[in-house]
């Protein structure tokens, strides 16, 4: 890959954040550059080489961060949003048990075989869309934590159990290696505790932050591309060790320092060249050569509304619901892994994002409803 390329996917990135400028579009960013990545990619000019190596490289560690940025937003310290957990875990019952019943519809009604894959990609959501949502237009209110915890919850099993369904032959290999980075997670967590609590962390950081060092964040990039390493190694997506390191720095208090250079290195470059590398390597020509790939894309993702909307059964307002069911990081994974070990028929992987980013509109409407509902915040006292 030549600095040449490099400099275009930085061009063709902004379009992300130019679609998102849109007034009252409210269109999320990574839409803008998945568009122009399918422009540039092989499904449009081929300008893009997605079998580069260096550059799946570098969209692999994007990938990795976007997920470790994503687990960071968890708000796992936040004593409600404990509170609020039995009523997310009630509700995601039925959302698995719905999802699992239209998982195994599509994979007869299709003749893929995938039904667990189908019913793990319907089941998940996105915390990586649905947070900055939530933030972006202040959302707020007992619903509101209850549907972030929901979200949290559904990301964290989806993660974890796609890499055991989709390879079913090899599924006890991938649960030893989602086991090993987990448990390695434990251990990072429980070794950040004790030197938070004995002062070490405060003390780092302060030297750090006199000398300009960057210590927190060359950390925790070591960190993370150890348990990348320790993912790829037991065959499964580094998405799970990029979200599971996010969980333990949210656990353990994220530093507003760290969070600013994680969020620089991961939006200002590492983020949208993994998205534009994503829309270039879809095979959107491939998935239109088959329309039933095209309807199978439709149904995941009227599948993915229709399972969240259970919530509602439960009192949970039907924006939210939608909300919930945004999905994308465990669709990018099961698409890229499928793809890689030819597990999926051809188009699949396609279709596979293209029933996520019918989730992503839908998240986009339901997020405007949603703000509408939204309860005026009270006037400050003058005075």
């Amino acid at each position: 890959m030549s600095f040449g390329a490099l400099c275009l996917v930085a061009v063709i990135g902004l379009a992300g954040p130019l679609l998102a400028s849109i007034p009252k579009a409210r269109v999320p960013v990574v839409i803008g550059e998945l568009l122009v990545g399918v422009l540039v990619g092989r499904s449009g000019f081929a300008v893009l080489d997605t079998d580069d190596s260096t550059f799946a490289f570098l969209a692999d560690i994007g990938f990795g961060l976007v997920m470790f940025v994503a687990g960071t937003h968890v708000p796992v310290r936040n004593a409600e949003m404990r509170s609020a957990l039995p009523k997310a875990l009630l509700r995601c019952v039925p959302v698995g048990v719905a999802a699992a019943l239209l998982g195994a519809g599509l994979a007869a009604w299709f003749h893929t075989g995938h039904a667990a894959v189908y019913a793990v990609l319907m089941a998940s959501s996105s915390a990586a869309l649905v947070l900055p949502v939530v933030d972006s237009l202040r959302l707020t209110g007992p619903a509101v934590l209850a549907t972030t915890a929901q979200v949290a919850i559904a990301d964290t099993a989806c993660i974890i159990a796609l890499p055991l369904v989709i390879d079913l032959r090899h599924a006890g290999r991938a649960a030893l290696g989602a086991l090993a980075v987990a448990g390695c997670a434990v251990v990072v967590f429980l070794l950040m505790r004790a030197a938070d609590r004995s002062g070490w962390l405060d003390r780092m950081h302060d030297y750090s932050k006199a000398r300009k060092l960057a210590l927190e964040l060359r950390i925790n990039l070591a960190i993370l591309f150890f348990l990348a390493a320790l993912a790829v190694r037991g065959h499964v997506s580094i998405m799970l060790a990029g979200f599971a390191l996010g969980l333990v720095i949210a656990a353990i208090g994220e530093p507003r320092r760290l969070a600013r250079q994680l969020f620089g290195i991961t939006e200002g470059f590492f983020g949208p060249l993994f998205f534009v590398w994503l829309g270039a390597s879809l095979h959107v020509r491939e998935l239109l050569q088959h329309p039933s790939l095209v309807l199978l894309g439709l149904a995941l993702g009227g599948g993915a509304l229709a399972a969240h909307l259970t919530g509602r059964l439960f009192g949970q307002p039907i924006p939210l619901a939608v909300l919930a069911a945004a999905q994308l990081g465990v669709p990018v994974a099961a698409a890229k892994v499928g793809d890689q070990m030819g597990l999926l028929v051809p188009g699949e992987g396609s279709a596979l994002i293209f029933g996520a980013l019918i989730t992503v509109a839908a998240t986009t409407i339901a997020g405007g409803f949603a703000a509408k509902q939204q309860p005026p915040e009270p006037a400050a006292a003058n005075g």
